[in-house]
C-alpha cells in the first residue's frame, strides 16, 4: 500500500509569514516611502500636500553641492568608522588567536569572553553618561587623574577639542563592539575543520604560521561578514555621537555623523523631511556601493579563476561540437 507522505515544507512558509508581514510594514514600506519623499518638497511640522519637484533630484543636488554640514558629516562618519574599526578587528583577531590556540589552552575562557563582550550589551545612553562623567570639566575623574600625575596644571576641556572628541567617540565605538567581533570570529574558527590544524601541526607549523596560513584564509567569509556589518553600522552611527556630546555634533561639528545630520534635518528646526530622506537615500547608495566593492576585493580569486577556466573549456567544447 502507498503511504501518504507528510509535507513539512509548508510549515516553514507558515512560520515565516509573521516575519514577512513585519518586514513589509516596518522596513520595506518606510524605505520606499523615504525614497519617494526625497523627490518631493515635504517639510514643516504639519506637512502640506506634497508633490514631486520640477527637478526631482534638486534635494540630492543641494545636499551634495551646497550643504557644507552634510559633506562634513560624510567625512566625520568615515573618520570615526576607520578609527574604531581598525583597532577593533586587530584586537578581535588577537583575542581570537589567543582563545583558540590549543597549545596555550587558556583557562577560564568563558569568564573572559563574558567580560570582553559585556560592553556590547550595555545601553548606549548608559555608556554616554559614563564617559561624559569621566571626561567632565572641570572636576572629572580623568582631569583629577591628570592633575594627580602632574600631566596638567589646569583642568582640560576634553570635549571642546575637535581631535580629542573624535578620538573619544571612536574609542567608545571600539570598546563597545570589539567583543562582539571577537565572538563572531571565534565562532568562525570553531567551524574550521580540525584536520587542517592537525595537518599544520604535523608539518611543523608554529602558532603564528598556523594562524596566518590556516586560520585567516579559512575565516575569509566571516571577515567579510564582520567588515560589511561594521561598515553599515559605522555609516549609521547615531547614539553615541548624539548622546555623548552636547550639543550634538561636538566642537566645530567634529562628531557630526550622517545619521545625526539626518535626524537634525527631519526633527529639528524647519523639519525638512525631504532633505532628510534625500540624505538617507544617498547613504543607502554609498553603503550598497561600498558593500559591492568589499565583496569584489574579498572574493575567492582561486575559485573565480577556476570558474573562468571552466567557462573557457565549455566554450571550446561547444565550438568543437559545432565544427564537427
Amino acid at each position: 500500500m502507498r503511504r501518504n507522505g507528510v509535507n513539512y515544507s509548508k510549515y516553514g512558509y507558515i512560520f515565516s509569514i509573521p516575519f514577512i508581514i513585519i518586514f513589509l510594514i516596518f522596513s520595506l514600506y518606510p524605505t520606499l516611502y523615504t525614497a519617494v519623499i526625497g523627490f518631493t518638497d515635504m517639510k514643516g511640522v504639519i506637512p502640506k500636500p506634497i508633490h514631486i519637484m520640477d527637478n526631482p533630484f534638486q534635494n540630492f543636488k543641494d545636499l551634495i553641492m551646497e550643504n557644507v554640514s552634510f559633506r562634513q558629516s560624510l567625512i566625520n562618519t568615515l573618520i570615526l568608522w576607520i578609527a574604531n574599526f581598525i583597532p577593533q578587528i586587530v584586537l578581535a583577531l588577537l583575542l581570537t588567536a589567543w582563545f583558540t590556540n590549543r597549545r596555550l589552552n587558556v583557562k577560564g575562557q568563558g569568564a573572559f569572553k563574558v567580560l570582553l563582550y559585556m560592553p556590547n550589551i550595555i545601553t548606549a545612553s548608559t555608556i554616554a553618561v559614563l564617559f561624559s562623567t569621566l571626561f567632565a570639566y572641570p572636576m572629572g575623574p580623568v582631569n583629577s587623574l591628570f592633575h594627580a600625575l602632574g600631566w596638567s596644571d589646569a583642568p582640560i576641556q576634553f570635549l571642546q577639542d575637535k581631535n580629542t572628541a573624535r578620538g573619544i567617540v571612536s574609542f567608545i565605538q571600539f570598546w563597545m563592539w570589539y567583543g562582539n567581533t571577537m565572538i563572531v570570529l571565534i565562532a568562525g574558527v570553531m567551524g574550521i575543520n580540525p584536520a587542517l590544524f592537525e595537518a599544520a601541526s604535523i608539518d611543523g607549523a608554529n602558532g603564528i604560521q598556523t594562524f596566518f596560513r590556516v586560520t585567516l584564509p579559512s575565516l575569509r567569509t566571516i571577515l567579510l561578514y564582520s567588515l560589511i556589518t561594521s561598515m553599515i553600522g559605522g555609516l549609521q552611527m547615531f547614539d553615541i555621537p548624539q548622546l555623548f556630546i552636547t550639543p550634538a555634533g561636538g566642537p566645530d561639528n567634529a562628531t557630526l555623523t550622517t545619521s545625526v545630520f539626518i535626524y537634525g534635518q527631519a526633527f529639528k528646526g524647519s523639519y525638512m523631511y525631504n532633505k532628510a530622506a534625500a540624505a538617507s537615500m544617498i547613504m543607502f547608495i554609498i553603503a550598497a556601493a561600498l558593500s559591492l566593492i568589499v565583496f569584489y576585493l574579498m572574493r575567492d580569486r582561486s575559485e573565480a579563476k577556476l570558474k573562468k577556466q571552466q567557462k573557457m573549456i565549455n566554450k571550446a567544447a561547444k565550438a568543437a561540437t559545432r565544427g564537427m
